[in-house]
């Protein structure tokens, strides 16, 4: 009798079943871990977000930006040809500018005035939103010109969170 060398159907397809056994076992902990980096990430950038604002406020004299396109190159779109002006303050980059970012959604609008040196706007609301709740993210974020970052479950909310519900959220703990 001649000696078969390789592998039997059986042997393969038990090798098959390990994989996918272990396949099914790291892909809900694989995007748990996307999820939290996602979160990470937002909280991150609501802090770059409120220095921009403070950065705003006290070089344009303006009060704080009127919202997140302002801090950044004013819509044009343009990656490193931005020129800072009151109205394109160049603070952060080209892609947060346009208020979606790694999962997330970002708003930044100023409050209480009207931006102008005659009437400035006094405060500010940032906000962070999951794109898609419970999956690129599990929490909301937000923060106010007292710049302590405060999170909640994701809401019902798309929009623009007033200074008033943002501080009644609790504060982000570990900043």
């Amino acid at each position: 009798m001649r000696k078969q060398k390789g592998f039997s159907l059986i042997e393969l397809l038990i090798v098959v079943a390990i994989i996918l056994i272990i396949a099914a076992i790291a892909v809900p902990s694989l995007l748990r871990s996307k999820m939290v980096s996602n979160e990470s990430a937002a909280a991150s950038t609501t802090r770059t977000i409120n220095t921009a604002q403070a950065t705003f406020q006290s070089t344009w004299g303006l009060g704080y930006a009127a919202n997140i396109a302002t801090l950044g190159d004013g819509g044009g779109g343009v990656a490193g040809a931005c020129v800072a002006k009151a109205t394109a303050a160049c603070l952060i980059d080209t892609v947060l500018s346009t208020g979606k970012k790694q999962g997330y959604t970002y708003f930044s609008n100023g409050e209480s005035g009207a931006g102008t040196a005659a009437s400035p706007f006094l405060d500010f609301a940032t906000t962070a939103f999951p794109t898609l709740a419970n999956t690129t993210g599990n929490r909301d974020f937000c923060a106010v010109s007292d710049m302590v970052i405060r999170a909640q479950q994701p809401s019902a909310a798309t929009a623009a969170l007033a200074v008033a519900a943002c501080v009644k959220l609790n504060p982000l703990q570990n900043q």
